[in-house]
């Protein structure tokens, strides 16, 4: 192993700055909770965030710099315009010559310098500096980013240039940093490019709920699309087929995977884009919105010797996350956990996460049956689409594995019907199923803007026989506000329906009884309904009664 290359702790054990005993602790916290070794070190107090830049710097062969009263040169700044600066998190620093050095906030992210290089046309060097600094830096010297002085640089830069030359150019390329950047700086989940007629719309989801920004000229259409292809390694000339693609980027310093989706439609190609901003998830039950029973429930769910656990909701309802948060929390040394997953959402360390890749023939089934000659323990099968993939999760089961997955219906009763239809047997269901959890996502009230009333009648009949609970209760609800976009909202929560299989249960499932009668069986249980669920966030003031409503049923 080169000098270059010396591992992080005894770089700063060289340097005196931590002890061997330091080093294990922090090993010992990263196994157990996952982080990058330096992280765990500050986190610990052993050392400050500037002794781990800096041996980062010299692991990298980089030099390390502080930013702290150090001046960049016009002419560098010059060489990066803002937008590009913020989505990549980089600072120019000053001209070499030819070389242009910039500061960067993570030494293993070394492509976005080949970027830079093609952008600015110099050689690009980094130097390390602390990531929390340089993007303060960046917004102090360049100031707020103007996404309507980047749109028209843009259709001016396009008119006249044949369709490779204007992906290319830099204005293009500016303009989409923009628009990233301002995706991720809103939480925004998902940004959508479409063409309609003679208008061209660019729409950000966040929490849920599309809304739309300013929008370019059409003829910025083509342009922008063929340079999120040419990011995304798709073939810029095909407009007639969809493609999918993806790319991977550092925006404002932080790690955002982007999924691209296109699509020819009869005004023109389209195009969507899923962020999964990897800064922005915390992978803990904590973090789920649930209630302290809820908590426990799905807690005592992840130390099952076997059976299966099933996850259900509309697509964006927030299933994945769900159980990549038990995994999180079943994740121990003493065990083996294997994903098989299609795509793979976010890496996990300590778990061996496997993609499907239906176009060479791997399906989720071929993949779980060489899965379970791996010798897991626990094992999360991305979904249950068909009865090939139910039969072998079931066997995964009954031969001492515990089965995670999600599968699709409108609650937890109705999924033991779904899978008998798949073809699944229902003395296997009720030998095998451990609990189902059906799920949705509601907005919460933006905290800057909350306002307190009294909901009236109508709402109460509306709600049905929940609605008494409501009554002469004070509720809440967001007034609108710069904050949340006026919506009223900001975040989201889940609400739960977590159906435990017990004997009642599983003699119904024998019997062949349908969703309702199950329901009833769950429900003297001590089952707590969506809607119920959702209306007991209604009076703890997290979200309004309009988005349990939106979400849930009767």
């Amino acid at each position: 192993m080169s000098e270059g290359r010396r591992l992080l702790g005894q770089i700063l054990k060289d340097r005196g700055v931590v002890r061997e005993g330091h080093v294990q602790e922090a090993l010992g916290v990263q196994r157990a909770d996952g982080g990058l070794i330096g992280q765990c070190l500050v986190e610990l107090g052993h050392c400050t965030q500037a002794d781990v830049v800096s041996a980062l710097g010299e692991q990298a062969g980089m030099e390390s710099i502080d930013l702290d009263g150090l001046q960049p040169t016009d002419e560098a700044l010059a060489k990066i315009d803002s937008s590009t600066a913020r989505a990549y998190g980089v600072l120019p620093l000053r001209l070499e010559g030819g070389t242009l050095v910039v500061a960067i906030g993570d030494p293993l992210n070394t492509a976005l310098l080949e970027d830079l290089s093609f952008t600015t046309g110099c050689e690009v060097r980094g130097a390390l500096a602390d990531a929390e600094r340089l993007r303060e830096l960046v917004g102090e010297l360049y100031g707020e980013e103007d996404l309507a002085s980047a749109m028209s640089d843009a259709a001016a830069a396009v008119r006249g240039v044949d369709l490779e030359s204007a992906a290319a150019s830099q204005p293009v390329a500016r303009l989409l940093n923009s628009i990233l950047f301002r995706a991720v700086r809103d939480r925004a989940s998902d940004v959508h490019f479409e063409v309609f007629g003679d208008e061209f719309r660019i729409r950000y989801r966040v929490d849920g709920s599309l809304y739309e920004i300013e929008g370019p000229p059409k003829h910025l259409a083509i342009p922008l699309v063929s340079r999120i292809k040419v990011m995304s390694n798709l073939d810029i000339t095909e407009n007639r087929l969809p493609q999918d693609g993806r790319i991977e980027l550092v925006i404002d310093g932080r790690a955002v995977d982007l999924r691209v989706a296109t699509l020819p439609g009869i005004s023109g190609e389209g195009c969507v884009m899923r962020v999964l901003d990897r800064s922005t998830v915390n992978l803990e039950l904590a973090a789920l919105g649930l209630i302290a029973e809820e908590e426990s429930a799905l807690r005592a769910l992840t130390q099952l010797p076997h059976g299966i656990v099933l996850v259900t909701g509309p697509t964006g309802s927030g299933k994945t996350t769900t159980l990549y948060a038990m995994l999180q929390e079943a994740k121990d040394e003493t065990i083996k956990i294997i994903t098989v997953e299609d795509p793979v959402e976010y890496d996990m360390q300590g778990i061996v996460q496997v993609p499907i890749n239906d176009d060479i023939g791997v399906s989720y089934a071929q993949v779980l049956r060489t899965v379970l000659r791996q010798d897991p323990d626990k094992i999360l099968v991305g979904e249950i689409r068909d009865e090939e993939t139910a039969t072998t999760a079931v066997e995964a089961s009954l031969t001492g594995h515990t089965v995670f997955s999600t599968i699709h219906t409108n609650d937890a009763p109705s999924t033991v019907t779904r899978l008998v239809d798949m073809g699944v047997q229902p003395f296997l269901i009720s030998a095998t199923l451990e609990a189902i959890i059906a799920q949705r996502l509601v907005r919460t009230i933006c905290p800057d803007c909350k306002l307190s009333y009294t909901p009236d009648e109508e709402v109460l009949i509306e709600l049905g026989p929940d609605g008494e609970s409501l009554r002469g209760a004070t509720l809440h609800y967001g007034k609108g506000c710069e904050v949340c976009h006026h919506t009223g909202y900001k975040g989201r929560m889940g609400i739960y329906e977590i159906m435990r299989i017990d004997e009642e249960i599983r003699r119904a499932i024998l019997e062949g009884a349908g969703a309702q009668d199950l329901r009833d069986a769950a429900t003297r249980s001590g089952m707590r309904s969506l809607r119920q669920s959702g209306l007991r966030a209604v009076t703890e003031g997290r979200t309004t009664i309009e988005e349990v409503l939106r979400e849930t049923t009767l």
